[in-house]
């Protein structure tokens, strides 16, 4: 039987941990446990579940700021500032359905933990570019705060840089401030039909080195575009190749057929308006046309953009019922592959050597994600630098143990 902490205060976040820590119990961090299995399995016999710290503490849409608490939905704050016609640039991901969780369940916390980001991370950054600052009980039970509630702050150590993709294992938040934007008044995307994955990642090269301002660059093979539902997308009967243009109606209509008449020669082209537009981006973001069947393993490839094509077809030589799906112009390939007990992780890896890159298994059962590495192995030198910035922060590996690394569980039990 696991016990549970369920604070509704930083102070009985901050009681709870310093139990955790003079009793050496390792406690397990979650929100609504939408992402529990992304990363190593934690097995502990202690929880905290922050579900409880949730709620919009500040929002000063004028200063383009908002606070709020871990637990707050992402949801709930993407609806909000959307009221006040704004965005969350990073544009999050809701990947609950990759897991066969529910949608919309996903926490501000969490999006911060994993770093999570979508389409739009190739122009506007991921989560950590828009973490502004944060309070916080670390591993040795004390409350710290860094950053701040301004859009422009420059001084001190930038520790929100290191709390996102730290997956709970530093610091339990308490509360944090991000930077929100203007929302776009107008989001078209133009589709290139047929281009085969050396074609479109040249393509997508193309329009984003134009200066027509991109702010979405996705290629889908055939059968990953046939079941999009989209009907331009879904009934093409061909690889669809998607370019983003968001802006101003007068802007994004002139860039978007300046970049028509600069891209025709690619190829047969059609452009998707905004509900469309926006349920295609949707899609990608949250790799949805991956998500079936449940039982395929699912990896996240970053590698460099031109090296997208020949890495995937590397991988289809040996693996020829791999399906792909790229975003960030190339620079991200997500790759659904038949299960198996090493999840491919050799043949993934090993294929980066030529190229660089990094490879996390983004969906497996428990039992694979325990026996192989999760995250890309990092070399020795940046891997003693991560093990003393864990030890700065949770020497007695108090903190979802074993999350990222199999050191941090033997440690920690």
């Amino acid at each position: 039987m696991t016990d549970t902490f369920i604070p509704t205060t930083a102070q009985e976040t901050l009681d709870a941990i310093g139990w955790a820590v003079a009793e050496a119990k390792p406690l397990r961090l979650f929100g609504h446990n939408s992402k529990a299995r992304l990363g190593r399995p934690v097995q502990t016999a202690y929880n905290l579940d922050l579900s409880r710290l949730q709620g919009v503490v500040e929002y000063e849409p004028a200063e383009l700021v908002l606070t709020a608490r871990p637990g707050t939905p992402m949801a709930d704050i993407e609806a909000l500032v959307a009221g006040q016609g704004q965005m969350l640039a990073f544009e999050p991901p809701d990947f609950g359905p990759l897991w066969g969780g529910a949608a919309n369940r996903g926490t501000l916390g969490g999006a911060i933990g994993a770093n999570l980001a979508g389409p739009r991370r190739f122009k506007a950054g991921a989560m950590r570019d828009h973490l502004l600052g944060f309070s916080c009980v670390t591993g040795r039970a004390e409350i710290i705060k860094a950053g701040a509630k301004v859009v422009k702050n420059v001084t001190g150590y930038d520790l929100p840089k290191l709390v996102c993709g730290a997956y709970g294992t530093l610091a339990a938040l308490t509360e944090v401030s991000i930077k929100v934007l203007p929302a776009p008044e107008k989001t078209r995307t133009i589709l290139i039909y047929g281009l085969s994955d050396e074609a479109a990642i040249k393509a997508m090269a193309e329009a984003a080195a134009s200066p027509h301002e991109v702010s979405g660059l996705a290629h889908l093979p055939q059968t990953v575009a046939a079941r999009s539902g989209v009907r331009h997308v879904g009934d093409a009967n061909a690889a669809v190749t998607l370019i983003r243009l968001e802006g101003t109606d007068i802007s994004v209509k002139a860039r978007c057929t300046a970049l028509r008449e600069q891209l025709g020669r690619h190829g047969a082209l059609e452009e998707l308006h905004s509900l469309n537009s926006a349920w295609a981006w949707r899609e990608i973001r949250d790799v949805s046309l991956l998500v079936q069947p449940l039982d395929r393993q699912l990896w996240r490839i970053s590698l460099p953009p031109m090296q997208g094509a020949a890495y995937l077809a590397a991988i289809r030589a040996a693996l020829p019922m791999a399906e792909a799906l790229y975003d960030w112009a190339g620079g991200l390939l997500w790759l659904a592959l038949p299960a198996v007990e090493h999840a491919h992780a050799d043949l993934l890896r090993g294929a980066l050597a030529a190229c660089g890159g990094h490879a996390t298994l983004f969906r497996a059962p428990d039992s694979v994600r325990a026996a192989i590495p999760v995250f890309q192995p990092q070399p020795e030198a940046l891997a003693a630098l991560s093990r003393r910035v864990k030890q700065s922060f949770d020497p007695g590996n108090i903190l979802n143990p074993g999350r990222m690394e199999p050191r941090q569980m033997e440690a920690g039990v």
